[in-house]
């Protein structure tokens, strides 16, 4: 596979997760779970989770409009390193924040090995 089709797919493993993380209110039950928290912890998960989406907007945006820049400047490969480096360490967090026990959870682990992969190859290759 060339380096260009990675970072479609790139784009597109992160305009799926801007769909996760928007259904993050109903998947997780939100709206019952945070009334047990205090007003700041509720604020923050969904201000985080906002920011979230945000930043997997632009991502994806950037693979899927600005392949040229991406590959043939030093920003551009900064940008895929740093970004690579995101799904690394997200990858890694799995095993230090939760239990991998449940299908979900392994599943979901899974799916961030993938993307710590994808975002990986257009560097590596």
């Amino acid at each position: 596979m060339d380096k260009i089709s990675l970072l479609y797919i790139c784009g597109i493993y992160n305009i799926a997760f801007v769909i996760f993380h928007i259904l993050f209110w109903k998947i997780f039950k939100w709206k019952n779970i945070l009334e047990k928290g205090t007003k700041s912890t509720k604020a923050i998960i969904q201000i985080i989770n906002i920011q979230l989406i945000y930043l997997f907007i632009v991502m994806a945006y950037v693979y899927l409009f600005y392949t040229d820049l991406l590959m043939d400047t030093k920003i551009g490969k900064l940008i895929l390193i740093a970004y690579a480096g995101f799904w690394v360490l997200r990858f890694i967090q799995q095993f230090i924040f939760l239990k991998i026990k449940g299908k979900f959870v392994i599943a979901l682990t899974l799916v961030f090995l993938f993307g710590a992969i994808i975002h990986l190859l257009p560097i590596l290759l």
